[in-house]
């Protein structure tokens, strides 16, 4: 993430935005300590792949991280789901809960998943889901 990115995110946020990441137990709460998580990950930035937010109406956006989004939907509440290629070659799942106020992003919630295979025993109930994981 440029620095340009960062501040085009922080522009979008309202004041008291925050950021939570329930599986570490982290708050963050200022978009310049993200831009510094951003920038001191080890290897580089996550690299964010194509997905979808849902929200507002039916329209296309771009993410500073890249990829288009599709966006629909409505009310203050949102949610976005993509892929997250990691420098360790890792892909993980990702989905994000978001809260607006005044027009702005208030709260996000973050959780990611790595994939896994499923068990066999499920095989009988269950049909294959086409993934990119």
């Amino acid at each position: 993430m440029t620095r340009q990115d960062a501040e085009e995110l922080a522009r979008l946020r309202h004041p008291d935005w925050s950021a939570r990441w329930p599986q570490s137990g982290e708050l963050v709460r200022r978009s310049e300590d993200e831009r510094r998580i951003m920038e001191a990950y080890p290897g580089g930035s996550p690299k964010l792949l194509e997905g979808r937010v849902v929200g507002l109406e039916d329209q296309w956006i771009t993410s500073p991280m890249g990829g288009a989004y599709r966006v629909e939907g409505g009310g203050e509440n949102w949610w976005g789901e993509w892929l997250m290629d990691y420098p360790d070659g890792k892909r993980w799942h990702t989905i994000a809960l978001v809260e607006m106020r005044d027009g702005k992003v208030w709260r996000e919630t973050t959780y990611w998943a790595e994939p896994f295979e499923a068990p066999e025993w499920r095989r009988p109930f269950v049909d294959h889901l086409e993934t990119t994981s």
